[in-house]
């Protein structure tokens, strides 16, 4: 009765996992005369925003968000590194600054993706300085992971429900 249970649930989990596989990926043509919008996150009711450093927070807590926003954030951090264009100043309010607007305008341009553990505020005023330019530019907003390139685990599954399935046999 044992081993039924786990077959049906076997069969069950291949079921759902292989009719996600095939489902068809449509892709939508952008059109030409699709207007470019402005950088930054553009409503009708609140224009133009950036995402920046909230005054008043530690650096430890800063710092624990601009590495965070650096690594799994992925946000090319590479220019404010020592030779970037926003490097100076040479300050953890202006390196996180950066980096929290870098990842706020890749990744949907909404409050969520401007909270780094209340570290971060939304702003009307460009905060881009001499070279050091706030705006990512187009190659960086495509840049973001696709869904195409998630592969699809129901073969790891698979793989790990024949192996249950052999070891509760035995």
């Amino acid at each position: 009765m044992r081993n039924q249970f786990w077959i049906f649930l076997f069969s069950l989990l291949l079921l759902n996992f292989s009719s996600q596989a095939t489902r068809p990926v449509v892709l939508v043509p952008i059109r030409p005369e699709t207007p470019i919008r402005p950088q930054g996150n553009t409503t009708f009711l609140d224009g133009t925003t950036w995402c920046v450093a909230r005054p008043g927070v530690s650096q430890a807590e800063l710092q624990r968000a601009l590495d965070w926003a650096c690594g799994i954030g992925r946000v090319d951090c590479s220019v404010i590194d020592k030779q970037g264009d926003c490097y100076e100043p040479d300050t953890i309010v202006s390196h996180a600054s950066f980096a929290f607007n870098a990842y706020y305008q890749t990744n949907g341009n909404n409050r969520i993706a401007c909270y780094f553990g209340g570290t971060a505020t939304l702003t009307k005023i460009n905060p881009s300085y001499g070279k050091c330019s706030y705006d990512v530019s187009k190659s960086e907003v495509s840049a973001a992971r696709s869904l195409s390139e998630y592969k699809p685990r129901w073969l790891r599954l698979i793989y790990i429900g024949v192996l249950l399935f052999f070891f509760r046999r035995s």
